[in-house]
């Protein structure tokens, strides 16, 4: 009873403690150095909302889903001293077979390719 008491004594001074601030940070009004953007201490020189190459993301979006895939199978050496490993190795395979496939359709769709 204790825990929850202090679970919930802590909550909601927390949750009273964030909405002051948030109250007493909106008064508060940024001058014009706080809003403009920042450039190695020199004054802007163009605009900072450029907007950019979708393929920027897009490669973003491969390197962190190859890099989770490594990230996903690195554990794989421990897991082949098991008693069976099969399954294991199974699941590791399929989940590389369709990854490989998954990035033979980005490159056949040109979803690689630079210069257009």
């Amino acid at each position: 009873m204790n825990m929850i008491l202090f679970m919930l004594t802590l909550s909601l001074t927390l949750s009273i403690a964030l909405t002051a601030l948030n109250f007493w940070l909106a008064q508060m009004t940024p001058d014009s150095e706080k809003l403009s953007p920042y450039e190695c201490g020199f004054d802007p020189l163009g605009s900072a909302r450029l907007p950019f190459s979708i393929r920027f993301f897009l490669v973003a979006i491969l390197f962190l889903l190859f890099d989770l895939e490594i990230a996903l199978l690195l554990p794989l050496p421990w897991a082949t001293q098991l008693q069976d490993p099969t399954t294991t190795l199974t699941w590791a395979s399929t989940l590389i077979a369709l990854l490989t496939l998954g990035l033979i359709y980005e490159w056949t769709q040109g979803g690689l390719e630079w210069a257009e």
